[in-house]
């Protein structure tokens, strides 16, 4: 299946290798459970909302959570929340479960927790539920421009 993000991929020339799953409930966890990958593998992409109304991507391995306070300070805001579903949607034009920074209908700014960024390759939703793509950390970080910032809650 080709999705946007797969395309835009084709489109960069950059490599990967396509994962899919049968999709049954959201989760980075559930998704590196159902390919047999360690939850620090495969990236959860989530979408987060600014005190400025200003949406960014946010990549953590699957076994990490977002501190709030550490995301705001990398990107200096005061505040900064996950982006309800609907809002996360309608700037990526992908369905939760299924986001990915590839071919989002916006282009968000990329944060990826420094953690994850230590690994050779990653998982990543490909834009579609079920189906995700392994891919070298070093391109991912050039293909979106991602900021490599310490995100994670200890």
């Amino acid at each position: 299946m080709a999705t946007r993000g797969i395309q835009v991929l084709r489109d960069k020339g950059i490599p990967y290798d396509v994962l899919g799953y049968r999709f049954d409930r959201k989760g980075a966890r559930l998704a590196a459970d159902a390919l047999g990958l360690e939850h620090a593998e495969v990236l959860k992409s989530l979408v987060f909302r600014a005190d400025d109304g200003t949406f960014l991507f946010v990549l953590i391995a699957g076994d990490g959570s977002v501190s709030e306070r550490k995301l705001g300070r990398v990107t200096e805001h005061k505040h900064i929340e996950p982006a309800a579903p609907h809002d996360a949607e309608r700037v990526t034009g992908y369905l939760t479960g299924g986001i990915s920074p590839f071919g989002s209908r916006h282009a968000l700014p990329v944060i990826l927790d420094e953690a994850a960024a230590h690994r050779a390759a990653l998982v990543i939703n490909a834009g579609a539920r079920g189906t995700l793509v392994r891919i070298a950390t070093s391109d991912l970080i050039a293909a979106t421009g991602a900021l490599v910032a310490d995100i994670r809650i200890e």
